[in-house]
């Protein structure tokens, strides 16, 4: 009797271990990447069908870049029919249409799917998680590697907290258009209809998205974004040992997160608990993923913002303040292209405002950012959400940020 005590009590002890090696949470900011919390951030994990969220910026992409259309019809190999659940059930040679499978994706993270447009994009699925992985060192998520389309078990298929919050905050920076998929509660093929697996969504004030994931290895995880008055915030677990529970730590999470931004004290983790990982990192800050270059379409008006910056002045610009950055691409024409475009968007409020074009050199790649000076942290989120309101993409710049970039510390 004794004996078989001792064994209980072992094996209850195991598991909670086991259930803590798997765990993960943070908290970030979703207009700065400013870190509220953070535990485990930087361990190597399995993503399981957090991976999809990658899957679904591959195919936004495409979408932008005129290589998918939504209603173009993608036909499912025997490789896809033959996934394991979760799937819609596709048979080798049927159909689904991309806005389909984005919803699909979305709402019944079906595996099937994600390799019909991994094929698609990729010719197989192994060249596109390869792309996926590029596509991941861009957007600055050092520590994950790709192997598939769907985040079933494979070992080498890991991710942290920290770089799934880069992915959350640069998928919807990237394209504001495409992010509602997140926020939809269901979906109907054939007649059957799937509920959304983010039980969140709808029920959680504020939340919007993005994406669960289970598979044995990993525990429940998941992805939230959220937007109050207070302002957004984006969460992410590994490792709950089960959907309620995940879920539950997740509304306390974000609960947490929204009373801390309330407060506005502008103070993220202690320096020492979140160091910098670089020069672009600020402290206690996730480094905002690198911004994409903005299609512009048609002519510019001029706008008196343009005009006061010329290509053979380039002017770092770095102080204690807070900055809006407005854009990043790789030329500098262009960064000038869309000032005066931005300009003529918004004449009275950027008129009078300090705005400088920097050199950034990432991997051996020059750009060119843009970003408006000389702020508070409420003026420049007040800038910002004026900014958006006239449908252009901006981040707010934490002051510990722009040092950083000039190289005033060096963790």
């Amino acid at each position: 009797m004794g004996f078989a005590v001792l064994l209980l009590l072992a094996a209850s002890l195991m598991q909670p271990a086991s259930a803590r090696s798997r765990y993960a949470e943070m908290v970030v900011d979703g207009e700065n990447g400013r870190i509220l919390v953070a535990r485990n951030v930087d361990a190597r994990k399995y993503p399981a069908s957090l991976t999809k969220i990658m899957t679904l910026y591959m195919v936004f992409e495409a979408l932008d870049n005129g290589k998918l259309r939504l209603e173009q019809s993608l036909k499912a190999s025997r490789r896809a029919a033959g996934q394991p659940a979760s799937k819609l059930g596709l048979r080798r040679g049927e159909t689904i249409t991309v806005r389909q499978a984005i919803l699909a994706l979305v709402t019944k993270s079906a595996n099937d799917v994600a390799t019909v447009v991994a094929e698609a994009i990729g010719g197989t699925e192994i060249k596109f998680a390869l792309l996926m992985t590029r596509r991941a060192r861009d957007l600055g998520m050092s520590r994950t590697t790709f192997r598939n389309a769907s985040g079933l078990p494979n070992r080498r298929q890991l991710s942290t907290a920290r770089d799934m919050a880069r992915l959350a905050l640069a998928i919807r920076r990237d394209f504001p258009r495409h992010f509602d998929y997140f926020s939809k509660m269901s979906f109907t093929y054939r007649g059957k209809t799937y509920r959304n697996h983010n039980n969140l969504v709808g029920s959680v004030q504020g939340v919007d998205g993005i994406k669960t994931g289970y598979i044995r290895a990993s525990g429940f995880n998941l992805v939230a974004s959220a937007s109050r008055d207070e302002g957004r915030l984006v969460g992410v677990l590994f490792g709950g040992r089960s959907a309620k529970s995940r879920d539950r730590r997740m509304r306390k999470l974000l609960s947490n997160g929204f009373v801390r931004l309330q407060r506005s004290d502008g103070k993220g983790l202690p320096n020492n608990y979140v160091r910098p990982r670089g020069r672009m990192d600020g402290f206690g800050h996730v480094p905002l993923p690198r911004q994409k270059p903005l299609r512009l379409a048609g002519p510019s008006n001029l706008g008196n913002l343009a005009d006061k910056i010329s290509s053979s002045k380039l002017i770092p610009h770095y102080g204690i303040a807070w900055s809006v950055q407005i854009g990043a691409f790789n030329h500098v024409a262009s960064v000038q292209q869309h000032l005066r475009k931005l300009s003529g968007a918004l004449p009275d409020l950027l008129s009078r405002a300090k705005v400088s074009i920097e050199t950034i050199e990432n991997n051996r790649t020059i750009f060119y950012r843009a970003r408006v000076h000389g702020m508070n942290e409420r003026q420049a989120s007040e800038l910002c959400r004026r900014i958006k309101s006239a449908k252009f993409d901006c981040l707010t710049v934490a002051p510990a940020e722009a040092s950083l970039a000039a190289g005033i510390y060096h963790g």
